[in-house]
């Protein structure tokens, strides 16, 4: 039973309790990870690598980590920082994680070198979800989160389901995980800010195509709230089921502080969620601008 915030249409919030089956089911750990490698992959993203083993192998897509990031001679992070996986490599006890500089606890992050030590709790919170009877679907991200969608795009192509990935950066430069997406077999395409391509107008012809041609059985996405509007958008006119990975700031990444909480709606009402707990992967009809 997940605990949700309701708000009435008089605007008060009360505690509600209602019957959401919780699809949390991997053991949590609070592991102290080797670092292998931690490189710059371009002038704004970084690329972890990790030596964890169980049970931070057993992370599923969409799954996250709430990262302990060090202290540096000019930052102090005091909360730790939660990630979505990147890839997970049960064979070699490996995790890995991408993740862009913006602030004190990345630039903690990216000043750790191979054999250093960092904790990490996890995995965390509510990953993908595939229905068996889809046959091709199409994920959009953006940023970091092509990060949250490279692992769901091969466990779609392992379960031999099409995967067609819209990528959006705002230069080319910034396109990360192309190779990683072909090598899943999806089908790629790259829409830039620099170029006009990534406009919303011009990703939804893409769609509309997609659909056209049979394509398209459900959506997904992570990193950019224009797109997510648009899918949605898209998905209620057409009967497409989707879904959307949130990013949020939190404390504990377990539900308890209550930090990470978003409004959704759902049967005409409006309630708050936990995005550690809930989510982080919501329905896309449910989810509401940030």
């Amino acid at each position: 039973m997940a605990t949700i915030l309701r708000t009435s249409a008089a605007g008060s919030t009360r505690i509600a309790l209602r019957a959401i089956p919780d699809r949390v089911t991997s053991e949590v750990g609070d592991t102290r990870a080797l670092v292998v490698s931690n490189q710059a992959v371009n002038g704004e993203y970084f690329h972890m690598v990790l030596a964890a083993g169980s049970p931070a192998t057993t992370a599923k897509a969409g799954q996250f980590f709430n990262i302990a990031c060090p202290a540096t001679a000019c930052d102090t992070p005091y909360l730790r920082r939660p990630m979505s996986v990147y890839r997970v490599e049960p064979a070699r006890d490996q995790v890995e994680f991408l993740y862009k500089v913006t602030g004190a606890g990345t630039r903690g992050l990216a000043s750790l070198r191979p054999g250093d030590c960092v904790p990490i709790l996890g995995p965390l919170g509510n990953g993908f979800t595939i229905d068996p009877r889809w046959r091709n679907i199409v994920v959009v991200g953006r940023g970091v989160g092509l990060a949250t969608l490279a692992p769901l795009a091969e466990l779609a192509a392992e379960r031999g389901i099409g995967v067609t990935a819209i990528l959006s950066a705002r230069s080319r430069s910034l396109v990360m995980s192309v190779a990683r997406f072909s090598d899943a077999s999806a089908d790629v395409e790259v829409v830039t800010d620099d170029d006009g391509s990534s406009e919303p107008a011009n990703v939804e012809r893409i769609l509309l195509r997609l659909v056209d041609c049979g394509r398209v059985d459900a959506f997904f996405t992570c990193g950019s709230n224009r797109l997510m509007l648009l899918l949605k958008r898209l998905g209620a006119r057409l009967g497409i089921p989707g879904q959307v990975a949130m990013e949020q700031q939190m404390a504990c990444g377990l539900g308890m502080c209550f930090c990470c909480v978003r409004q959704f709606e759902s049967g005409g009402e409006t309630e708050q969620r936990r995005v550690c707990l809930e989510g982080p992967v919501f329905d896309l009809q449910e989810a509401l601008s940030w």
